[in-house]
């Protein structure tokens, strides 16, 4: 078992960031998932208005909260869940990685992950002490069940998307093994492929678990849909009886959302037409950026769903990286996520409308 944390990976990017800042016309930064247009306005009045919030706030969420997002999960996902299994998390990347920890994992417990992944789910295993295991194969994992089983569905970092048929597959091998699965949905209303099938689906929806939430989790983050990323806004859902589980830990901890957080967070849940306005700016950034890297030379492999390109020349990552700084635009390396990302780059469309003309003109 390895606990140690490994380096933080982002610092290897910074001599091929000062090569790309180099650029006569400035660096375009296409290799982090960062939020870069307004906070809807009603949002942000929300928060305003919440601001005089001397007492602690409520760790399991104000009941408007709770509804606004149940209300959300049904709109949106067609998931039916229970305001009272709703849970609020300071950002979904604080709950991916304290996750195992707040379950109990630690020596001897495995902490499943896809083999290409956000590097979190690595990290929370070893935070907890447990064992961390990538791979996409469960059956490879042996007699022993694990802890705890990750999926990201649609992905960070190639955007592909598990169709239902494979989730639910996924469902029945745990309950039979009384394994926990979650499911990390942050980019879930970002589909791009309308073919039947590769539109992202939840692990709660009722074609996957049968209309019952046992032995699943769901988290879900208002980062992207709204542009909360500085708000640290996001919730977990799903198996009532783990939910809270969690809360009881998370009293104990003091990992409470700010009140003025939670009430501009339901204001978000409670509106559709933001996140439909946002997601179109995303839609043109995403065509203008494949057109330019496929004429470029590139080939763009899954990316149906989120805010990235997997994008490949055949060959070592950091040869695209270096070959891609060198006209001013920076990108995330594929072994970020896994060794099977050695041959990819991550391409991010977060850019502002300008930024990702300019990244066009330059390929």
């Amino acid at each position: 078992m390895n606990r140690a944390l490994p380096d933080f990976p982002w610092d290897r990017l910074e001599p091929y960031k000062k090569i790309a800042g180099r650029h006569p016309g400035g660096i375009v930064d296409l290799s982090v998932g960062t939020p870069v247009d307004p906070t809807p306005e009603s949002v942000r009045r929300a928060l305003s208005e919440a601001s005089d919030a001397p007492g602690y706030p409520l760790t399991y969420g104000t009941p408007r909260l709770r509804a606004a997002a149940a209300g959300w999960l049904r709109r949106r996902l067609g998931v039916h869940a229970d305001p009272a299994a709703v849970l609020p998390a300071i950002g979904t990347k604080e709950m991916v990685a304290w996750l195992p920890t707040l379950l109990g994992a630690g020596p001897g417990d495995q902490v499943v992950f896809p083999r290409l992944a956000y590097p979190t789910y690595d990290v929370g295993a070893r935070l907890a002490g447990a064992d961390p295991v990538a791979t996409d194969g469960l059956l490879s994992l042996g007699p022993v069940a694990p802890k705890l089983i990750w999926l990201n569905s649609p992905s960070n970092p190639t955007g592909a998307v598990l169709p239902a048929e494979h989730l639910r597959k996924v469902v029945s091998w745990a309950r039979e093994r009384g394994v926990l699965v979650v499911n990390d949905e942050c980019y879930i209303e970002l589909g791009w492929d309308t073919a039947p099938g590769r539109q992202p689906v939840s692990i709660l929806h009722p074609d996957v678990c049968g209309g019952s939430h046992e032995g699943l989790l769901a988290l879900h983050s208002l980062s992207k849909r709204s542009n909360l990323a500085g708000y640290r806004a996001g919730f977990v859902t799903g198996d009532p009886d783990v939910v809270a589980r969690l809360l009881a830990v998370r009293k104990h901890a003091g990992m409470m959302m700010p009140a003025p957080v939670q009430a501009a967070m339901a204001v978000a849940l409670d509106d559709d037409a933001h996140a439909e306005e946002q997601r179109a700016r995303y839609a043109r950034r995403r065509a203008a950026l494949k057109i330019a890297f496929e004429r470029h030379g590139f080939r763009i492999d899954h990316s149906e769903a989120s805010l990235y390109l997997w994008a490949t020349r055949e060959e070592p990552c950091w040869d695209t990286v270096a070959h891609l700084a060198e006209l001013g635009i920076l990108v995330a390396p594929g072994d970020f996520y896994g060794t099977d990302g050695a041959r990819h780059v991550r391409v991010a469309f977060t850019a502002t409308d300008d930024r990702v003309a300019a990244a066009a003109e330059r390929l």
